[in-house]
């Protein structure tokens, strides 16, 4: 995964809470076995309404999705985190994240970003009433920004998956900076205990 240190751009307000993996990428997508093509599928059943949000030209090329409460909510699904990503976001701000899709975003390099209730808000329609609307988060700072509305915020984000972010680290790179270590154990281990090889 690359590093992420600063995630600028303007931002789709959805204004909906309990959003839902399922929701997110429906069921259907999951049939795939490549790990591409998953920004057609992202809220695919929402975009038939071309009223909908991201069919939108105003928010074209943007960068940031801010989210009602809950977001992300439901099953565990990976490709939920890979069709934002794939859309082209690499953040979401919300006051709440469902756990698993917390921890599978970080994981991917998608930065979610817990804000207050009245942050998420005060978010939300400044960037429907202006689409242009320039947001910035700092991952090593653990701030969000939208100098143009007076807007600082700080936003909680464990050091180990900071350092993930900012390093660019997903778990295979984690485990491979133990690579010497790993091979020393392997070196020196009994003959008479099972391998894998």
């Amino acid at each position: 995964m690359d590093p992420v240190h600063i995630v600028t751009g303007t931002a789709v307000p959805l204004d909906r809470s309990d959003v839902d993996t399922d929701q997110i990428i429906p069921s259907d997508w999951l049939k795939q076995v490549s790990r591409t093509g998953f920004e057609k599928g992202l809220f695919s059943e929402w975009r038939d309404d071309r009223d909908f949000v991201l069919n939108k030209q105003e928010h074209a090329g943007a960068t940031i999705l801010l989210a009602g409460s809950n977001f992300g909510t439901g099953s565990s699904r990976e490709h939920a985190v890979w069709a934002i990503q794939q859309y082209g976001f690499q953040a979401v701000v919300s006051p709440r994240f469902g756990d698993i899709f917390r921890n599978n975003a970080t994981k991917n390099g998608l930065v979610p970003v817990v804000v207050e209730p009245e942050v998420g808000e005060r978010l939300l329609r400044a960037v429907e009433a202006d689409p242009d609307l320039e947001i910035t988060i700092d991952v090593d700072r653990r701030t969000i920004e939208a100098p143009a509305i007076g807007l600082v915020a700080e936003f909680p984000l464990d050091d180990s998956v900071r350092h993930r972010f900012l390093e660019g680290l997903d778990d295979v790179a984690l485990t491979l900076q133990h690579d010497a270590r790993i091979g020393t154990f392997e070196d020196g281990r009994p003959t008479w205990l099972p391998t894998t090889a």
